[in-house]
């Protein structure tokens, strides 16, 4: 019997160690390698009330487009016909704010209602405007969304708000660019906050399944809260240190025992 209480001891210790202990999280841990599976196309993103765009407008004569330019050099279309913006010119740029009303106001053309419209909706309404008010014949415009920003909350290591700069992020980029989940995070209750049309909704991602890449929050957009639910109420440092000393001193109590053992 006083062989078996090393034994006991020690097993002890091992399920007390065990009880702190987190497994950590594998992402998407269902899918099949070597197998092809459907790629999701990313919806547009929508123009929505108080966000903030870097319109350019170019023309082989730049002349032509200096009066559109709010604030920012003008630029000749390159070889390719591409207006060539750098982080100089529409990035330093206060932009356009979209009102309470979904309108910009746009030199010379006047107000433009713009809420509900993708980028290219919107690129496409100012050349028509442009073409046909014979301003310019042929514009080239270049439009960036400024403030893509997304709120991380809960169970992430980096808690607080990103900003996007290329407008396009993914819900697994997203949380990665946060420094990842905490080992106390639910990895299958990863809830994505969105406002549409003026409604708020609520959708709950799995990012242990396969099935993330199918989910209508997997690429985020502006303003989206992503909040990691946690798995358990998250230990105070004062009892995860009670724990490690209780460890540590069955442990010390298992080497004494055997040690005994052993001489006798």
């Amino acid at each position: 019997m006083k062989r078996c209480l090393p034994v006991f001891f020690v097993g002890w210790m091992l399920l007390l160690n065990s009880c702190v202990v987190s497994k950590k999280v594998v992402y998407v841990n269902d899918m099949v390698p070597n197998t092809a599976y459907n790629a999701m196309v990313p919806p547009a993103l929508r123009i929505q009330k108080n966000d903030r765009l870097s319109i350019v407008v170019g023309a082989k004569n730049p002349e032509l487009a200096i009066p559109f330019n709010q604030g920012i050099a003008t630029y000749q279309l390159d070889e390719q016909g591409n207006v060539p913006v750098g982080p100089s010119s529409s990035r330093d740029t206060q932009g356009y704010l979209v009102d309470h009303n979904g309108e910009i106001e746009f030199p010379i053309i006047g107000s433009l209602l713009i809420e509900g419209r993708t980028i290219n909706d919107v690129k496409n309404l100012i050349k028509q405007k442009l073409v046909d008010g014979k301003l310019i014949n042929d514009p080239m415009i270049k439009i960036e969304l400024l403030n893509l920003k997304i709120n991380m909350m809960g169970e992430v290591n980096k808690v607080g708000v990103l900003n996007v700069t290329d407008a396009r992020i993914t819900l697994l980029e997203a949380i990665s660019r946060s420094g990842g989940l905490t080992v106390n995070a639910a990895a299958d209750r990863i809830t994505v906050i969105r406002e549409e049309n003026g409604e708020r909704r609520m959708v709950i991602n799995d990012i242990q399944s396969k099935e993330i890449f199918n989910s209508p929050t997997f690429y985020l957009q502006q303003n989206d809260i992503v909040y990691i639910e946690p798995k358990d109420a998250q230990m105070t440092p004062k009892v995860q240190n009670n724990w490690r000393y209780i460890s540590t001193g069955i442990g010390l109590v298992a080497t004494i025992f055997t040690i005994l053992n052993l001489l006798k």
